[in-house]
């Protein structure tokens, strides 16, 4: 509980310093306000608090859902806000950060999260990130909107279809993965007993970890959604290491795409101040809901929404919908 309550402190305490921090791109943020404004009647406090309340909601549904918060940001704040997309994406890479920020450290304390699985996956990852992230902000935003519709909708495929194995039958490991160590042992306490781990198949996972920094770069969204099911199902990694790897990974994916983003003015307080903090309470007040409703449900709801978004998206970058 003590370990908990710290958490919630340095949030704020790193929300207020961010907020301080960027008040240098106050100019920036004041242009985007009478941007917003030009198109309508509505003062510019609006939309912030819009915002705040906006992604409180979501971070409540990314708990119950069991997805990350960044992976509903990027799409439904574009679709339904009027902000431009680079700005959108740059924030939506803070709101994955901090929910990783946040569980990371305490994953890797209790033996879940692993270094040796986490760190070569994430060399590469964030190295693509960066990538994806230069290319994506050099891209008309139309491109990236059609771009992002389409993948959004690939997400709600997978997110839709994607199974789960708590232990994945591994025979033997690969030649790679032992040259690595990449292996373990971890206490679980549903079962109450330590579980041996080890992975195969590690160049295709490798692989595929280029696709998934570049698109998390690309359009700034968390990787969670693919993280997973590579980790799990085509690695073999246990299921409980994979979502805790899973997290760890995007506290450095995410971090060297954000730093592109903030380098180029994408990242200003007036979104990424009120969207991190709605997000953090959100998820505090969706934990607690958690225990008294049923997720499966609410996982159906969030992927009929997100499918919503994607489809937006895709006809709006197409200039079908505007």
């Amino acid at each position: 509980m003590q370990n908990f309550k710290k958490s919630i402190l340095y949030f704020f305490v790193l929300s207020l310093f961010f907020l301080l921090f960027y008040s240098l791109s106050f100019a920036e943020a004041t242009e985007v306000a009478q941007q917003v404004n030009s198109s309508s009647s509505l003062p510019w406090w609006f939309w912030p608090l819009s915002l705040f309340i906006f992604t409180f909601i979501l971070g409540i549904l990314a708990v119950l859902a069991g997805v990350g918060g960044g992976v509903l940001y990027v799409p439904l704040v574009s679709s339904f806000f009027p902000f431009h997309i680079d700005f959108v994406r740059g924030a939506g890479l803070f709101v994955a950060l901090t929910g990783a920020l946040a569980a990371g450290p305490g994953l890797l304390r209790q033996g879940f999260a692993d270094l040796r699985l986490a760190i070569p996956m994430a060399l590469i990852a964030s190295t693509c990130a960066i990538i994806g992230a230069l290319v994506g902000l050099k891209l008309p935003s139309n491109i990236v909107q059609t771009l992002l519709g389409a993948t959004i909708i690939l997400i709600v495929i997978i997110m839709a279809t994607a199974k789960k194995a708590e232990f994945p039958e591994v025979k033997k490991p690969d030649a790679l993965s032992q040259a690595l160590h990449i292996s373990g042992i971890f206490y679980d306490p549903s079962i109450g007993k330590e579980v041996e781990w080890k992975i195969h198949r590690t160049p295709l996972g490798l692989g595929l970890f280029i696709f998934i920094g570049l698109i998390a770069g690309l359009f700034g969204l968390g990787a969670g959604w693919a993280n997973v099911p590579v980790l799990n199902l085509i690695l073999g990694a246990p299921i409980k290491v994979a979502v805790a790897t899973s997290k760890f990974l995007l506290s450095i994916t995410d971090t060297s795409a954000a730093w592109v983003y903030l380098n180029s003015g994408a990242v200003i307080p007036m979104m990424a101040v009120p969207s991190v903090i709605g997000i953090m309470l959100g998820s505090i007040v969706g934990v607690k809901i958690l225990a008294i409703t049923k997720p499966r449900i609410v996982k159906w709801i969030v992927i009929i929404v997100l499918g919503f978004a994607g489809l937006r998206a895709l006809l709006k970058g197409l200039g079908i919908w505007g």
